[in-house]
């Protein structure tokens, strides 16, 4: 498996982000808040994580849920998935959401996210007349140009 180096800086009580598994593509990240945050259902509330990041250019960090917490309590990363761009060198802070019917308690060292490296490619975008055809058309959502 390919590996490329992201520097961090981390608050020194916390755990490195960290795979679950050999092939896990998602490291598990933990909250730093040194109080309890409750989050009422229906609500957001943003997370500390402790962790500053030196992504190599030409790649992301992508902030992604994790599925326990999902299917468990029905919180998710509101933003699915977050970006974090190479040049950025503040604090990660994840933005969590209760879809459930209880209020869910972020307690420190919890873990609440999972970060994912992915290359990045720019786009040059060029205005023309015309786009070519296709059999969807400009079909919107939910159509695939099948019946």
């Amino acid at each position: 498996m390919k590996k490329e180096v992201v520097r961090i800086l981390i608050d020194e009580d916390l755990p490195l982000p960290a795979y679950g598994t050999e092939l896990a593509a998602g490291a598990d990240v933990c909250s730093a808040s040194t109080f309890d945050i409750v989050i009422e259902p229906g609500c957001c509330m943003l997370i500390p994580t402790g962790i500053r990041m030196e992504i190599p250019p030409g790649y992301e960090i992508q902030v992604r849920p994790r599925s326990g917490l999902a299917l468990k309590s029905q919180i998710t990363v509101l933003n699915t998935p977050g970006t974090i761009d190479a040049d950025y060198r503040g604090e990660l802070k994840v933005i969590l959401i209760n879809h459930g019917k209880q209020p869910f308690i972020v307690t420190y060292g919890m873990r609440i996210a999972q970060i994912v490296l992915a290359e990045v490619v720019r786009a040059e975008f060029v205005v023309e007349t015309a786009l070519a055809a296709t059999s969807r058309g400009e079909g919107g959502f939910g159509h695939t140009g099948t019946h």
